[in-house]
């Protein structure tokens, strides 16, 4: 059923009039000034508070108010699939700042990966919030980013290795204290997933930060799996993670042994220096609340 829901979603999106997401003009599904907001030249280092202990760098391409909170509550909530794109486009422009291009300032990003790909890690909804909406707004997301940087040259893969291992408490009505709490413990990398986390530098993806709750326990997820294989508490199992390569359908997933080299701007494999494999480089998001959002970096 849930395929079916999908695959009407994403019909009724080509064949009934659409409307602008941000702003509601019609014949559109995003304008070109909606899409503008989401991001660009404004993308920033966002600042956290509390800031949460083991999370680096935190980059978003646009502030979480107006047309821009219109489209992601379009995508999450309402089916608005085809949002995935420009969504994504926002989201890459995010993750390239965090791998130290586009004018980050001295000391604001860490340094790029020394080699192999980058693994777009998304943050996993909840199951049960997955069947209600028909999709993971998140992971669509990332596929679409993930498109966008090997465009540019970038070797990057979605690796969808978190899964949620017990149920948390809603998180609206706590603060940012609460949150953090309310998430310790939350996710666990999948079986077979320490070996996916070490064959690049991992970029940890939502569409949203708020407290940094959610990012934060999936850096403590992804640094345990890795220490705890390391000295041979955890192997990660023998199951197969999920790998993805492409924009293409959401959940058709392949298991990849590369990841292209391009030779256009952007990220190449020669770039790549610093860092290590299955590292917590930083993470990305597409938007940020306003209160942490850094207008002025220097």
């Amino acid at each position: 059923m849930e395929g079916v829901h999908r695959w009407w979603q994403e019909l009724a999106g080509l064949v009934l009039p659409a409307e602008c997401a941000g702003c509601g003009r019609a014949r559109t599904v995003l304008c070109p000034e909606c899409r503008a907001e989401l991001g660009g030249s404004r993308t920033h280092r966002v600042r956290l508070d509390p800031e949460p202990a083991g999370l680096r760098a935190v980059h978003a391409a646009a502030v979480y108010a107006d047309e821009v909170r219109a489209v992601l509550l379009a995508h999450k909530e309402r089916g608005g699939l085809a949002l995935a794109r420009p969504l994504g486009v926002a989201l890459a422009g995010a993750v390239r700042v965090g791998l130290g291009e586009e004018g980050v300032g001295v000391g604001e990003g860490p340094p790029p990966p020394r080699r192999g790909s980058v693994l777009l890690v998304p943050v996993p909804s909840a199951p049960s919030a997955v069947r209600a909406r028909g999709h993971d707004p998140a992971r669509r997301i990332a596929l679409a980013a993930a498109g966008e940087l090997r465009r540019g040259g970038v070797p990057v893969r979605v690796a969808a290795v978190l899964r949620q291992r017990r149920a948390v408490a809603d998180q609206s009505g706590l603060n940012s204290r609460e949150r953090l709490d309310n998430l310790v413990g939350a996710l666990a990398v999948v079986p077979g997933g320490v070996r996916v986390l070490r064959e690049g530098v991992v970029v940890l993806v939502d569409d949203l930060v708020t407290t940094g709750a959610s990012l934060a326990e999936a850096a403590r997820a992804v640094r345990a799996a890795v220490a705890g294989a390391g000295d041979g508490r955890a192997g990660g199992g023998e199951g197969a993670a999920a790998v993805y390569m492409g924009a293409t359908r959401e959940g058709k997933g392949v298991r990849l042994s590369g990841a292209r080299r391009g030779g256009e701007a952007g990220v190449s494999a020669g770039s790549l220096v610093g860092g290590g494999a299955g590292d917590v480089l930083c993470a990305a998001v597409v938007a940020a609340a306003p209160d942490s959002f850094v207008i002025n970096r220097n």
